[in-house]
């Protein structure tokens, strides 16, 4: 069996719909360019929005905490930073990411959208090196859609859509739960190169429905009364720059 590299996902905005590429470069020590590099700051943190560096996964609206992120649909312009925001397919607001006044925009869009769930002003903020994934140290994030289909259909015995995963590269080709082995090795994808730290957990935030918005699965429960472990993402950092794509082979030292 060849494993194939199937999908590439990037998330402008951390908590935020993501957006499929065909292709990327990727840099040594750096997560996959513009993934993560805006986030929603809430509550008091908002109130310090001039910090910099990375920043706590707790400081942002995500999805572990604000399900109804997952039923807007946004769209990222790379380009011109611009964030469009879709409800049910109408579009409900728009603004540039990277000019105060388009934050100004989309701040007060999700002010009046998540109003009761956090007090305060949320606040768009932009990482100024790196990006705000949930690792301090940038990373990318790996998923074998056979170890999901394994999940699918001996223990959740559902569909589980692997966007619920919010993984960056989508691999098969590969057994179920070979990756495993993949920790504390080197990955060959394209022309980068890739050394896998370790698996990670589910987290409330894999519960969510990506088209209703509503957390219609207990992921985390689900797996470890059939595993007995909750890990199906492995995280990887990036020891070798060059371009990857869609359908390159994936091949382990």
């Amino acid at each position: 069996m060849n494993t194939t590299l199937t999908a590439i996902r990037r998330y402008p905005v951390k908590g935020m719909s993501g957006q499929d590429l065909t292709a990327t470069d990727l840099t040594a020590g750096q997560a996959i360019p513009l993934d993560r590099r805006y986030g929603l700051l809430h509550g008091p943190a908002a109130l310090d929005s001039e910090t910099a560096g990375w920043r706590l996964p707790s400081d942002f609206f995500t999805l572990d905490r604000t399900e109804k992120l997952a039923a807007l649909q946004t769209e990222f312009d790379e380009a011109t930073h611009a964030l469009i925001i879709r409800r049910g397919g109408r579009q409900v607001s728009r603004g540039r990411l990277d000019q105060p006044m388009g934050r100004t925009l989309l701040e007060q869009f999700f002010a009046a959208y998540l109003a009761g769930i956090v007090p305060g002003m949320p606040r768009l903020i932009e990482a100024q090196h790196g990006a705000f994934g949930d690792s301090e140290e940038p990373s990318v994030t790996l998923l074998n859609l056979a170890s999901l289909r394994d999940l699918e259909e001996r223990i959740a015995k559902q569909p589980v859509d692997p966007r619920r995963l919010r993984a960056n590269l989508l691999v098969d080709g590969i057994d179920p739960w070979t990756e495993r082995a993949w920790i504390g090795r080197t990955l060959t994808i394209g022309g980068a190169t890739l050394e896998v730290a370790e698996a990670l957990d589910c987290t409330p935030g894999n519960d969510v429905n990506p088209d209703s918005g509503v957390a219609d699965l207990s992921l985390p429960n689900i797996m470890e009364r059939g595993y007995g472990h909750s890990q199906i993402l492995l995280r990887a950092r990036v020891t070798g720059g060059g371009r990857i794509a869609v359908g390159d082979p994936v091949t382990p030292a």
